[in-house]
């Protein structure tokens, strides 16, 4: 059974040459390349994680061939029209539904390739059961911090309200109180170049995942007031 290798300079070249040539014409004549240099190598590495992430009983999972973002962008709604995004997004989810919330992230970009873990965009249901879950728990969501911080790791803070939102004002002054003004709850890790062209990618992906976990937790049983059945998946 083939394992993942690493990423290839092929990956990349195809993805600047898609930056510098986003058009219908350009990939129709480069989708060989597309599916040999990104899509194949990407469907060994998920699979490969898959399987490591089982081993260590952490639920994240998917369909390597389904977890993989559709190179098209929707332009319906955007004044962007190029067609094609420039970069290769794969996400792993715990019922292995792409649109499911808490994920496990990877992004492969010339411009700089990552890893992502947490709840990126909860709707405001979802939202309000996590802050919620921070009100009540302070302490244990700093204890979560802290074994972030231990990691190397901090929440995103690219969407933060700059006031309390309405039903916490009364937090104000608790610790937890710029985690209650978030607007999503996400870590980030950068991955080296080095890394991401070997086979180390692999467990580098299964590490973050296992140090991103206790946040995926916290926010999973928090979102079982919406769904009560949740945990038991």
């Amino acid at each position: 059974m083939s394992r993942f290798t690493g990423f290839t300079p092929a990956t990349f070249a195809f993805l600047r040459g898609l930056a510098a040539n986003n058009d219908r014409t350009w990939f129709a004549a480069n989708k060989t390349t597309y599916e040999k240099a990104v899509l194949a190598p990407f469907h060994l590495l998920l699979a490969d994680v898959i399987s490591a992430l089982a081993e260590k009983g952490i639920p994240l999972g998917g369909d390597p061939k389904k977890a993989i973002f559709r190179v098209h962008r929707d332009v319906r709604f955007s004044k962007e029209k190029l067609p094609y995004k420039t970069h290769a997004g794969a996400v792993l989810t715990r019922d292995g539904i792409k649109g499911a919330s808490g994920i496990l992230y990877f992004h492969i970009d010339p411009e700089g390739c990552w890893l992502a873990a947490g709840f990126h965009a909860p709707d405001p249901e979802q939202l309000g059961a996590i802050r919620e879950a921070i009100y009540i728990d302070p302490p244990r969501f700093q204890a979560i911090r802290a074994d972030l911080a231990k990691a190397g790791l901090t929440l995103d803070t690219s969407e933060v309200l700059s006031r309390m939102p309405r039903d916490y004002q009364d937090a104000a002054d608790l610790p937890v109180a710029d985690a209650l003004r978030r607007k999503r709850f996400v870590v980030r890790r950068p991955l080296k170049p080095e890394m991401v062209a070997s086979p180390d990618l692999i467990q580098a992906a299964v590490v973050f995942a296992a140090e991103a976990e206790p946040l995926l937790r916290f926010g999973w049983q928090a979102l079982t007031v919406l769904d009560p059945t949740a945990l038991r998946r």
